[in-house]
């Protein structure tokens, strides 16, 4: 019978006995469950990675496309028919980013406390600066062993009008500093401020250009999501809203991401298609290509995965895994701000973060973190100096690595960004800034690594601040329960059947049990 009743207590309603179901002392019996067949488990590894499967295969079959469209005799307008999936991609992309980015830093700065706001931007921006300056050193070091300018260049002069016109250095920081302070918000939507010089070069005037101003976007959501935190209940209609667009806007983010790889794949196509001349462009500009590539493959692939690594303890390429979509969106699309809704989407779902989190600080990243561009810019440099023998001294090359570190920053998150910006670490060392054309001749490929070696910075950055508010908080919650234990041992242990009995005593003497010794001793 006590058999009989011990085998009905471990089976389930259907009747089936579960010898493997945990025991009441927290262990398990001694019947493994069966393991998972192969097919099942291969199809629940390709559920849930098919976004990133078929970018990669998207990327593979566009190249091939791409190599094979080649040999066939195309005109200007079937080039363009050929890469017109791509650019819808392009178009849904931008499309997003300023409902994106103005919601998702307004939601963010103002559920986030002021202090805490403060100290998160404060460390995002440590690490932007210190990987930056890392990624302008690695450039430089790579350009002197390699020396791509020790070799004889054809300038193309199809690109000489194609340069932008120098400016002074303080008058590009003063182009930052306005953009920082639009003065029509609805324009900066897609115009931004620069400098111009009439009366040779004499009278300055400031002309707006075409290109989004997503430094002020940023910095207005940011304060404007402060002053909403700063109304308190008056506030909470607004920040709901915002809240709520932000939610809507990420559901269309998860709409475009099913159609980047088929848009990818025409982007990488038409791109090969539009190349002309391929080889004798990379026998020219080949060793300066290789440098900008090694360099940037070192600080991708070695050096931001090892300060995650040091930091965290966390296998750095499962992240990089999660993110790989974003990164194939970055290579196709070249724009740091296009990325930016795909990344936000990948990083929070893959990777853990939390939309606090990564909803306010890619914002950032996207604008002010430009790690590829600073490796591309500190190469480019001493290619330009090396191509016309003028050599470099201490002191010159620590202008560049400040100069390429400082300037990044203002790099607008768009395509040839990283170029217009280039012109600046010339001036500042006196190189003729004619010699950019060379850089534009083969900017539409150093440019895709340049914008890969950005997203993934931001990425990176992004998982740093949500180990280093975890890890906080866990400091917090350790603090807290040490101190109720503090509390539990400095109370006194008292019994409830001492209390009763001394109670009873008490009723039955008449007295304490200290006044009737008393008693006694008198």
């Amino acid at each position: 019978m006590a058999e009989k009743i011990n085998m009905e207590e471990v089976k389930t309603s259907n009747g089936e006995a579960h010898f493997d179901e945990p025991l009441g002392n927290g262990l398990k019996s001694h019947r493994k469950t069966e393991p998972e067949p192969l097919v099942e488990r291969v199809k629940r590894i390709v559920r849930a990675n098919l976004l990133v499967i078929l970018t990669v295969a998207g990327v593979i079959i566009g190249v091939f496309i791409g190599l094979g469209v080649r040999n066939v005799a195309l005109t200007r307008t079937q080039i363009i028919y050929v890469g017109f999936p791509g650019e819808l991609l392009i178009r849904l992309l931008k499309m997003i980013i300023i409902p994106l980015v103005v919601c998702s830093l307004v939601s963010g700065a103002a559920s986030i406390d002021p202090k805490a706001l403060g100290k998160l931007g404060g460390w995002a921006m440590l690490f932007f600066l210190v990987t930056t300056l890392i990624a302008s050193a690695i450039g430089v070091v790579m350009a002197f062993i390699i020396k791509p300018g020790a070799v004889t260049v054809t300038k193309p002069p199809s690109l000489d009008e194609e340069v932008p016109a120098s400016k002074e250095i303080i008058d590009s920081f003063l182009d930052l500093i306005r953009n920082i302070f639009p003065s029509n918000l609805v324009s900066a939507a897609f115009q931004s401020v620069s400098i111009e010089f009439e009366h040779g070069g004499v009278v300055p005037f400031g002309t707006d250009q075409d290109g989004m101003n997503i430094l002020g976007l940023v910095v207005f959501a940011i304060v404007f999501g402060v002053a909403l935190r700063k109304l308190g209940e008056e506030g909470e209609i607004l920040i709901k809203f915002f809240n709520s667009f932000n939610e809507a806007t990420m559901v269309l983010v998860s709409w475009i991401m099913w159609y980047a790889p088929f848009g990818i794949m025409f982007l990488v196509a038409g791109k090969i298609v539009e190349m002309e001349d391929v080889g004798s462009l990379f026998a020219s500009l080949g060793k300066y290509i290789a440098c900008c590539m090694i360099g940037h493959a070192i600080h991708g692939l070695l050096v931001l995965p090892g300060i995650y690594f040091i930091i965290t303890r966390k296998n750095p390429y499962t992240f990089l895994w999660g993110i790989f979509t974003a990164l194939a969106t970055a290579f196709g699309t070249s724009s740091s701000s296009a990325t930016l809704p795909l990344m936000m989407k990948c990083v929070e779902e893959k990777n853990g973060v939390s939309k606090q989190i990564s909803r306010f600080i890619l914002p950032i990243g996207a604008t002010v973190n430009m790690d590829g561009a600073a490796c591309f810019q500190c190469v480019a440099a001493v290619f330009i100096a090396q191509l016309n023998e003028i050599p470099l001294n201490f002191i010159q090359v620590i202008t560049i690595l400040v100069t390429a570190t400082a300037s990044s920053v203002g790099a607008a998150g768009i395509p040839a960004g990283g170029v217009l910006t280039l012109a600046i670490i010339l001036e500042a060392i006196g190189l003729p800034t004619s010699d950019i054309s060379l850089i534009l001749a083969v900017d539409w490929l150093v440019d895709r690594t340049c914008t890969v070696l950005n997203v993934e910075g931001d990425a990176f950055g992004a998982g740093l601040l949500q180990f280093f508010v975890d890890k906080s908080s866990k400091h917090e919650e350790d603090t807290e329960l040490n101190e109720i234990r503090l509390d539990e041992a400095a109370a006194p242990e008292q019994s409830p059947l001492i209390e009763k009995r001394g109670l009873s005593d008490s009723a039955e003497g008449g007295a304490t049990p200290l006044s009737s010794k008393t008693d006694t001793a008198m």
